[in-house]
């Protein structure tokens, strides 16, 4: 029996499952030879006793901390919330604890946030890498945190990356406005020097090039979205003797951007979007979007941490998930007739 107020023990789990304390111990840091009915008989004991592990007494032991650190761009973005969600749902499978910060794109920022997880001893971490420079993580990964990278991948270090094929992928979004009869396209990015934003720009134009359709220079637009560079875009591309018919959005803010603007406007044109959209199916006509594989970009990459934090000595290894379109019906009709 515990006395009121403090926190109960191994040794008080013990004896309120008659078992001994290193069965417990056994139990709690999931070793084997335990039998199921004796395990199940401490796990009962352990939510009755309210018994919570010590951690401390863990990382002494093993050197880990059952942690693990997230830096992405902004977790208030749908794309990285879900990714922060299939990250997580790993760790939590691993017993272990997920410290999620946002780097708002911001090299300094990112720095700053993997320094200061490495300093509390989180055993990994998962990066959606600002920087363009990465060697200050060198002597962590010595020191022995697990790296990966995700979304993006390192500069200048060698680490574990998971990432989809933007390039592949937005390809396949402008051909299939080409294969719908539009040769005027326009293309709204996002600042060329994000990496997802340079080789979706890649892409675009490499469809086109492989169409045999010129680019004119007033249909590209590549810049941190806002409503007014939005505004600013749209009207530049809809304008003069040559207005384009459709338009590829680079990322689900700016589809958004652009369907406000293009709403307000009582404008129709043809649009795809890369990264799917909440809500995308129900508008009219539902949107069309080249998708990531959001939840399994996360999982794979949480899954390649634990492995190295398991201790696989492997050189760096780099995945690349494909993308895939989704026709909805906003990309999905010829253009108007020139006049």
């Amino acid at each position: 029996m515990t006395t009121h107020g403090t926190r109960p023990t191994m040794r008080d789990v013990a004896r309120h499952a008659n078992v001994a304390t290193k069965t417990v111990s056994r139990v709690v840091n999931d070793e084997p030879n335990v039998r199921p009915q004796t395990a199940a008989r401490v796990q009962r004991a352990i939510i009755e006793l309210g018994y919570l592990r010590n951690d401390s007494a863990r990382v002494l032991r093993r050197g880990q901390t059952a942690s693990i650190g997230l830096i992405l761009e902004n977790i208030g973005d749908p794309f990285y919330a879900a990714l922060s969600r299939a990250v997580e749902d790993v760790a939590a499978s691993h017993d272990t604890l997920l410290i999620t910060g946002s780097s708002d794109e911001d090299p300094d920022r990112e720095r700053t946030l993997a320094l200061a997880f490495c300093a509390r001893r989180v055993d990994g971490l998962i990066i959606i890498p600002a920087a363009h420079d990465h060697t200050y993580l060198q002597q962590e990964m010595a020191a022995g945190c697990a790296l990966v990278f995700a979304d993006r991948p390192p500069r200048l270090i060698g680490a574990d990356t998971v990432l989809t094929d933007n390039r592949g992928g937005a390809m396949t979004g402008v051909a299939h406005l080409i294969g719908n009869g539009h040769r005027r396209i326009g293309f709204i990015g996002d600042d060329p020097r994000i990496y997802t934003a340079a080789e979706r720009y890649q892409g675009y134009c490499e469809a086109m090039a492989a169409a045999g359709l010129r680019v004119a220079s007033s249909w590209v637009t590549r810049t941190a979205p806002s409503r007014q560079t939005m505004s600013e875009a749209l009207r530049r591309m809809l304008a003069g003797s040559t207005p384009v018919t459709a338009v590829f959005c680079g990322n689900n803010r700016i589809t958004v951007l652009a369907l406000r603007e293009l709403r307000t406007a009582r404008i129709s044109i043809a649009l795809v979007g890369f990264d799917d959209l909440e809500l995308a199916d129900l508008l009219e006509p539902g949107i069309t979007v080249v998708a990531q594989h959001t939840g399994e970009l996360g999982r794979i990459a949480a899954d390649m941490l634990f492995r190295r934090l398991g201790g696989y000595p492997g050189p760096p290894e780099r995945v690349v998930l494909p993308a895939t379109l989704v026709p909805r019906g906003s990309a999905e009709f010829p253009p108007p007739a020139d006049p």
